[in-house]
C-alpha cells in the first residue's frame, strides 16, 4: 500500500470519526436549512484553503532552501522571492477567511 493511501485512509477515518455525532441523530422529516447548509459550506471553503495555503508555502519554502543550497551567491534574491511570495498565499489564505465569515455572517432566507 503506497503512502498516499495510506494517508488518503487516515483521513476518511478522521473524517467518519468527526462526522459520527451527526449519524446518531434521528432524521427528521424536515430538509436542513440554508444558514446550516451554509455553515457546512463556510467551513470547508476555510478547510480547503488552509490545507492549499499550507501545502503551497511548504513547497515553496523546500524549493527556497534547496536553491540556496545549489546556489549560495544568489541567496537574497531567493529569499526576496520567497517571502514575497508567502505573502501572496497567505493573502489567498485571509480571503478566503473573510469570504468564509461573510457566509457564515448572513442571515440566509431573513429577506425573502
Amino acid at each position: 500500500m503506497s503512502k498516499k493511501m495510506k494517508a488518503f485512509g487516515l483521513f476518511l477515518f478522521f473524517v467518519l470519526l468527526a462526522s459520527s455525532p451527526l449519524l446518531a441523530q434521528e432524521p427528521s422529516g424536515e430538509r436542513a436549512s440554508l444558514f446550516k447548509l451554509s455553515l457546512i459550506v463556510g467551513g470547508a471553503v476555510i478547510s480547503l484553503a488552509v490545507i492549499a495555503g499550507a501545502f503551497c508555502q511548504a513547497k515553496a519554502i523546500s524549493s527556497a532552501c534547496d536553491g540556496i543550497s545549489r546556489n549560495p551567491a544568489a541567496g537574497p534574491h531567493i529569499r526576496f522571492l520567497l517571502i514575497f511570495g508567502l505573502v501572496l498565499i497567505e493573502t489567498l489564505v485571509i480571503y478566503a477567511l473573510l469570504i468564509t465569515i461573510i457566509i457564515l455572517m448572513v442571515k440566509w432566507g431573513a429577506y425573502s
